[in-house]
Parts: structure tokens; sequence; C-alpha cells
């Protein structure tokens, strides 16, 4: 096992059986699961893991133990992935005292058949449980990114025990950038919640932090004002990089074509960085994630049964439900007799805060002419102004 201090252990597991997280997500290098054990005069067991992985957790729990008996399990966080496996750890350990915010006790008592009575200790926000050298802190997190949830920190190894904060997809045995991974899971997952991520940032800027232990992902330990820079650009929904991305659908090829000049028009006048994205076949968070990632966003695609493609409308749905903001958009439309998915794409976003829309907007009839390649000549002027 993996020493994150030299009393905090990491016991936790890959997972490489895993092809979509959440039922949504495509995980290719699959996902970790992260439990931590602190031996102390008394012994704290930090969460628990996936379901599929109780019996080689429970293995890695034992080997750092050492024939001792943990005394608390503490729980930040209950969704199944980090909480499925309570009731096997409490067959093992009958008298470990369980520690957890009242909003989990009672998600715990919908998931299990479990009686805590004698065995529960309710952590209260700001409160201490002292281990002997060791000195836990509680941090309550609410809807970062369910209700229940809470932090830990450690005072004396100054380790924040961040939850599903920190987090990224990947199993740790694969070696893959952070930011890439961590942002299509920040977004994906938690980014609906901004404002309660800034929250609890305000809450951490008075910790002296020098690890973070997050539920998924790498330990954190080098650079942490990086780690901690991004989590401040995604929850505060601030442009990350300057750059456009183009997010199209297109039936026959003619919207495709009116994407795929807009990106030459914009490399020709110079902007810094072009994505294009077809919404159809391209994975669909990793679109989600680019159109946070850039500050300008334009979206093309046709108008279909009298309302827009159906791929473009689950992508804007995809935005606006994760607070899409502070961003500049364009709006390229194709229908053959009666366009209207720029009034439909527009409407859309009309609870969104803080979008720009360029003054140029496309219409194309069918087929680029003329008259639509000078309005994506002028889209692109206005792009990189």
């Amino acid at each position: 096992m993996v020493s994150v201090t030299d009393t905090i252990r990491y016991i936790g597991v890959n997972d490489h059986q895993i092809d979509l997280f959440e039922g949504q997500y495509p995980v290719p290098n699959g996902m970790a699961y992260n439990s931590y054990v602190i031996l102390d005069q008394k012994i704290a067991v930090m969460d628990t893991v996936d379901i599929n992985f109780t019996q080689e957790w429970l293995r890695n729990l034992e080997t750092e133990l050492g024939g001792r008996k943990p005394d608390y399990l503490v729980i930040q966080h209950m969704e199944p992935d980090h909480s499925a496996s309570i009731r096997h750890f409490l067959e093992a350990y009958p008298d470990t005292t369980v520690v957890a915010t009242a909003k989990a006790f009672a998600m715990i008592s919908q998931f299990f058949d479990l009686d805590l009575a004698d065995h529960a200790l309710t952590a209260e926000n700001g409160a201490t449980l002292s281990l002997g050298a060791h000195e836990l802190n509680f941090i309550f997190a609410p809807m970062v990114h369910w209700p229940e949830v809470m932090m830990t920190y450690d005072s004396t190894d100054k380790v924040l025990f961040s939850a599903d904060a920190f987090g990224k997809f990947g199993a740790l045995d694969v070696e893959e950038d952070w930011d890439c991974e961590a942002r299509r899971y920040y977004i994906g997952i938690v980014g609906k919640y901004g404002a309660q991520v800034q929250n609890v940032l305000k809450k951490a800027a008075g910790l002296d932090i020098q690890t973070i232990c997050p539920l998924h992902g790498p330990v954190l330990k080098d650079n942490l004002a990086h780690y901690i820079e991004k989590y401040n650009i995604w929850s505060s929904y601030a442009v990350e990089s300057e750059g456009v991305m183009i997010a199209y659908t297109s039936v026959y090829g003619h919207t495709k074509a009116a994407a795929c000049l807009l990106a030459d028009k914009l490399k020709e006048n110079g902007c810094p960085k072009v994505v294009v994205c077809d919404l159809a076949r391209d994975e669909m968070t990793e679109a989600v994630e680019d159109a946070f990632r850039y500050g300008k966003l334009v979206l093309a695609t046709t108008t279909y049964n009298a309302d827009i493609f159906p791929f473009m409308k689950q992508f804007i749905d995809h935005l606006t439900e994760r607070n899409y903001q502070n961003r500049t958009i364009g709006l390229i439309e194709n229908g053959s007799w009666a366009p209207l998915a720029v009034k439909i794409m527009k409407g859309m976003f009309e609870k969104s805060k803080n979008i720009t829309w360029l003054d140029t907007s496309v219409t194309i009839k069918s087929a680029l002419n003329d008259d639509s390649r000078a309005q994506i000549e002028a889209m692109a002027k206005e792009l990189c102004q």
C-alpha cells in the first residue's frame, strides 16, 4: 500500500471492469475508489469502496491494521461507490463507531438495514475528533455534490480528505494528465454546484493544506496551488483557455461544411485555438468539457421537426443544467424552408447568466452560397476581435 504520511495509508482499489461511470461517463482508463486509514492511538478508516471491490479493500485494510481493530469509520459521502461496503465493514469490525453527518445517517438507513444506535457519532460542522496525535476537523460541504457531504482536515499532518472534490476519472495504475480528466469529471458531475464549491474553497483557504486525499484519482502533494486554481476557475465559471469551440450537427454535410469553413476562417484570422466537435459522433462529455474550457462557443445545427437536431438539443441541455455562463456564443442555422434553429437555441439559454451573443449569426438555406459564406467570414472576424 501507499503511504500518504508516516501514519496515513492508502487502502483504495482500482476498477478496470467499469465502462461507464455513473452510467454515463466513459472511463477508458477505469476508476479508482479511494479509502484511507489513519493509524494512531485510535484508528480511523476514511470511507469505504464500491461493492464489487469490498473483499480486496478489506484485505488492504487488514494488512495495514496489523492485528489491530479500527475505532472509527468516517463516512464523508454516501454515494455507493464510496459507501456500499459499510455493511461488510461492520460485519468484520462490529465495534467500530461510525462518524457521519446527520444527513448521511439518514441515507445509511435508506441503503442498509443497520442498527447503529450504540455505534454512531454525528459529526457537527467545525467539530473535532481526536485520535491521539491526530486531530480531525470536520468541514461540511453540502451539495459538493450531495447534501450530506463533509470533508475532513487532519491538522496534525495537514491533510485534507476532500470527498469527491479534486477527484478525476481514471484508475491509479494508469498514467494520464490530471487536468483533462479532472476537468471532465468536475464539469460532468459537480459542475452545477459552482457556488457551493466556491464556499468550500473559501473555508479551505484558511487551512494549511500540504496534501489532498480525494475519493477518486491520485493523492495530491506537489504544486497544490495548480489544482486549487483549476477548481477556482471551474467553480466560478471563468474562462480557462482562450479559444473557440465549434459544436455542430449535420444531416447531409452542409452544416458540417459551414462549421469547417468557420474553423478555417478563424485560423486565417489568427484565433489562438479552434476546437471542432461533431456532436453526433464525438464523445458528448468531452464536448461539454470543451464548452466550459473555452471562452467562445459557436453552435451550428439544422432545423429538425420544427425544433433543432436532437444531439444539439441534448448538448445545450447539458450546458444549461450545469449553469453555463460568462461566455460568448455565436449561432449558425440551416433550414431548407423554415429555419428556426437560431431562435430555438437562443431561447434555450434564456436563464443563463452573462451570455454575450455575437452580432453576426449565419443562416444557410440548404447549402452554402455566397451570402452565407460572407456571414461566416463576418462571424470569424467578430470572434477574433
